[in-house]
């Protein structure tokens, strides 16, 4: 199958020339593929509730279990990677039953979308929630993350594939993906700012009374007012998956896909991923990446008890976190342009950045420090996330050109990516919080012991940097894929890019 894009001043086509039959394209109207923008702005607002979700609970939901549920280490490290496996393995089992629904009036994403919006509302607002009963509260927390990670991916998967419905015109989805990015990247600064500015009154430091007998004291100032604190953020940003998928349905009309009898349908999931992992370049790929983005994680969700717990920085951690989020935005096109500049392999050496001053907070942590390593942690966090979505598409194109006879695989290579990584976060912070309860965490104690800060320290500064180390050692080893320069193939992998670049 030949695909050709042909863009104009005001008009995109796109004509499809099967074997020796004669090209077929759509009528030429100057307006056809269009998208306005209200349609783009209203995609982008789509994307955001389940950013500014991600961002609070990669930032704060350990703190909160930890400090405010006190619920023991053991059981949170079970909260987090109970919820991260069910996420990953949501992935591709919403994927199956999405490609096999049928089409309704209103599309066939999007009702998958609204279905998923007042569940995942009830059920991130449950998570933040303190039940009357103290014993069974590792189950309950475990129970509603698991069930908010796979709504949160049954959600993200339709929303993400809608790139591809929302016009036939290439140039139109650059370009509505560019104002959905943009809008995820808004709801991370907004999650991590709203809930930390409304949750900020309840982990405010007061002084230990060298007097008083050895044992856990409270280091929250009111537990009742600390509950409260946490369930207003929770419903705030609860209320913005029903506002924002409303605005997304009334905004963006799905387009019938034209594409439904696409080629490869006859493969299977398990027979098509059989194939992918056996690639050389994408099995080098995800492992790289594997050991990348669980280090990512674990210095995101530690980071905020280290200030907490092992240094004298917890008026400063709002400020931190915000500085990491904004220097990760602003720094996005500059990557992007590094990319485009230095080629893909030079612009990896931009993750291991943070590694030295990672080291330097755990020996020296000051707020001027803390917040150099925040800005430049940011930095790397940024080129960490653009690379391998940047690199998935080569390797797609590669595995074509040597397996010919196996097309419409690009969903697998992606789908299949989301998953590993989810569930190498899983098992990374799963492990480093066992660490703690190994290490002697208490739970709402004004100061913990000596092992618990030296822990702290490793798990921001050592474990990082060897995963970091690892996976860029990984990478680097072999030569790139071969990608052909002008292939019609290339064009189709950048298109499911971004389709499944956040799902």
């Amino acid at each position: 199958m030949l695909v050709e894009a042909q863009e104009g001043a005001g008009n995109c086509c796109v004509s499809v020339q099967v074997g020796g039959l004669a090209p077929v394209s759509p009528p030429q109207d100057s307006r056809a593929g269009q998208l306005s923008f209200c349609t783009k702005v209203c995609y982008g607002i789509g994307g955001m509730p389940n950013q500014v979700a991600s961002s609070a609970t990669a930032f704060y939901l350990q703190l909160f279990l930890l400090d405010v549920a006190q619920i023991p280490a053991a059981q949170v490290s079970l909260v987090l990677f109970g919820g991260k496996v069910s996420g990953a393995a949501a992935d591709p089992v919403a994927g199956f039953f999405i490609n096999r629904s049928s089409r309704t009036g209103s599309g066939r994403l999007m009702p998958w979308v609204l279905g998923c919006t007042p569940f995942i509302a009830v059920a991130y607002f449950l998570l933040w929630f303190l039940p009357p009963f103290s014993s069974l509260r590792g189950l309950w927390y475990t129970a509603f993350y698991c069930v908010f990670q796979a709504l949160a991916t049954s959600l993200q998967v339709p929303y993400a594939a809608l790139t591809m419905r929302l016009t036939p015109c290439p140039r139109e989805r650059d370009s509505a993906t560019a104002y959905r990015m943009t809008m995820e990247m808004a709801g991370t600064l907004l999650g991590a700012a709203v809930h930390g500015l409304l949750v900020s009154g309840a982990h405010r430091p007061h002084p230990c009374e060298d007097a008083a007998p050895p044992g856990p004291q409270t280091r929250v100032r009111d537990s009742a007012d600390a509950t409260r604190l946490y369930s207003i953020a929770a419903a705030v940003v609860a209320m913005m998956y029903p506002v924002c998928s409303g605005l997304l349905c009334l905004g963006v009309k799905e387009r019938p896909d034209s594409s439904a009898p696409a080629s490869g349908q006859g493969l299977s999931f398990l027979a098509g991923l059989g194939l992918t992992v056996r690639h050389p370049p994408y099995l080098k790929l995800v492992i790289s990446f594997l050991f990348i983005s669980a280090a990512i994680q674990v210095e995101q969700s530690y980071l905020v008890l280290f200030c907490t717990h092992a240094s004298r920085l917890h008026d400063h951690v709002q400020g931190v976190v915000l500085t990491i989020l904004v220097s990760a935005v602003l720094s996005t096109p500059l990557w992007e342009w590094v990319l485009q500049r230095f080629g893909k392999k030079t612009s990896a050496f931009g993750i291991c950045v943070m590694v030295p001053f990672a080291i330097l907070l755990a020996a020296v942590p000051t707020a001027p420090v803390a917040y150099v390593v925040a800005f430049v942690s940011g930095l790397s966090i940024a080129v960490s996330l653009l690379l391998p979505w940047s690199m998935l598409p080569d390797v797609v194109d590669d595995f074509q050109l040597q397996h010919q006879h196996s097309p419409g695989l690009e969903t697998i290579f992606y789908s299949s990516y989301v998953f590993f990584t989810k569930l190498s976060g899983a098992g990374a912070l799963g492990i480093s919080t066992l660490s703690l309860e190994f290490a002697g965490y208490e739970a709402g104690a004004c100061k913990q012991a000596e092992q618990v800060v030296v822990t702290l320290k490793v798990l921001i500064g050592a474990v990082p940097t060897c995963m970091i180390l690892t996976g860029l050692c990984i990478l680097m080893a072999g030569p790139a894929p071969k990608v052909p320069s002008q292939d019609p193939s290339r064009r189709l992998s950048l298109q499911r890019r971004t389709s499944y670049s956040l799902a």
